[in-house]
């Protein structure tokens, strides 16, 4: 009798997940939605923001929510964000995430929208999925007396680098929720696809910065001087041996230098240069090592040219983000619902891990987390540029893909979980 009842409540959970999608991806593709979540994020394109500095879109946000008649919270979680709710109000409670911080590029692609805000834009599609969750958030508003629990809706501020999905896990705001999804815009596959993997998707990521010191002098005379800029080449080359004489070939590691600073004329010998970069691994004891070698060449190589140097790792300012690993189960309920989604021509398989970073790991660290790629590219259009290029668009056509999916993960999954506590 409990097989049987096991075996209904499945194909019930079943036929109500595809039921829904179905309705739900008909009212994203409404132009009452559609064209609303379009607005949006013009809006917050022409006017992006850094990470915990985007008290605009904040407020944007919480307009249209107050207009929804969807509550939030007021106090200052992570400083920008926003925390909504749609539902009960009560237990179980299941998570959508979309982060809204810009990058500091400036804009090439010249259209009505383009970013008003000099050496600014959001080149990473952050304003995009702000505009799908909202998407979301309509949708399940209309559905409301539907959901079996409370879906929690985190607009996160600082993706790039600055850890706020950090800052959200320690204020305590998702203490309650069973899980949490997230999702990002890609023109790596078509519209009407989408792709993710169990377990493993990206690296963990730390930021550094070394300041090298000599001597300045006139370059004419490099004699009586200590050359500073010679002392950082060295170590830009040593440190890539750390990848291809130290660590293991079959274990993917990364060191990249994307700065380098020093001098302003071409004949004087400056008295300090800078460098900045990025180091990556998918094992924390593979990326610890590689955090104390990098320490260790930039103070050993400065040493051997005179200079003396000092190695910042920002753990405040940029924390190290976790690997990204989805959890099994939740990768089940993913190719379920996305699956049985009306509209998704297929959900693919990424075959292996990234050494991109993304800090949604921080929730996945203290919750049960998903994340997932949705295509935007059109075949029959040119091909769009890949994130953090200041040619990057977005294609706009994929918005109630993935509004509706955010709001068909979330309600189907409250839904398991209320049939789980009544079996």
């Amino acid at each position: 009798m409990g097989s049987f009842k096991w075996i209904n409540c499945f194909i019930i959970f079943n036929f109500f997940s595809f039921s829904i999608s179905t309705n739900f991806l008909d009212e994203a593709k409404n132009p009452d939605v559609f064209d609303w979540m379009v607005k949006i994020r013009r809006k917050i394109h022409e006017n992006p923001e850094l990470g915990y500095e985007e008290f605009e879109t904040s407020k944007v946000i919480k307009a249209e929510l107050d207009k929804l008649g969807i509550p939030y919270r007021h106090d200052q979680v992570a400083l920008t964000a926003v925390i909504a709710f749609i539902g009960t109000k009560k237990s179980p409670f299941v998570a959508l995430r979309a982060d809204m911080d810009a990058l500091a590029l400036q804009e090439k692609v010249e259209w009505e929208h383009k970013s008003k805000v000099p050496g600014k834009m959001h080149a990473c599609g952050h304003d995009a999925h702000v505009a799908m969750l909202l998407g979301a958030a309509k949708i399940l508003k209309e559905h409301e007396k539907e959901i079996q629990g409370t879906v929690v809706l985190v607009f996160q501020p600082a993706e790039e680098g600055g850890g706020g999905a950090k800052k959200i896990v320690e204020s305590g705001a998702l203490e309650n929720v069973s899980a949490i999804f997230g999702l990002h815009i890609t023109p790596r596959f078509p519209i009407g696809e989408v792709a993710s993997r169990p377990g493993l998707v990206y690296a963990r990521s730390g930021f550094f910065e070394a300041t090298i010191s000599g001597k300045g002098g006139h370059a004419a005379f490099p004699q009586h001087s200590i050359d500073p800029i010679l002392a950082a080449c060295n170590v830009v080359i040593s440190l890539q041996h750390l990848i291809s004489r130290e660590a293991d070939p079959l274990e993917s590691q990364v060191v990249s230098i994307g700065s380098f600073q020093g001098g302003s004329a071409f004949n004087v010998i400056p008295d300090s240069v800078s460098i900045g970069g990025t180091f990556r691994a998918f094992s924390k004891e593979s990326f610890m090592l590689l955090r104390q070698r990098i320490e260790q060449v930039i103070t050993g190589q400065a040493s051997v040219h005179r200079c003396s140097s000092t190695v910042n790792f920002f753990d405040e300012e940029k924390p190290f983000y976790p690997a990204t690993v989805n959890n099994d189960e939740l990768h089940k309920h993913f190719q379920n619902v996305a699956g049985n989604f009306h509209g998704i021509n297929k959900v693919n398989d990424i075959l292996r891990p990234s050494m991109g970073a993304e800090d949604f790991s921080f929730y996945q660290e203290v919750i049960p987390g998903y994340f997932f790629l949705l295509g935007m590219q059109d075949p029959s259009q040119e091909r769009l540029a890949s994130g953090h290029s200041p040619y990057y668009k977005v294609n706009e056509d994929a918005f109630p893909y993935g509004a509706a999916l955010h709001a068909s993960l979330a309600s189907s999954y409250l839904l398991k979980l209320q049939q789980k506590v009544e079996g």
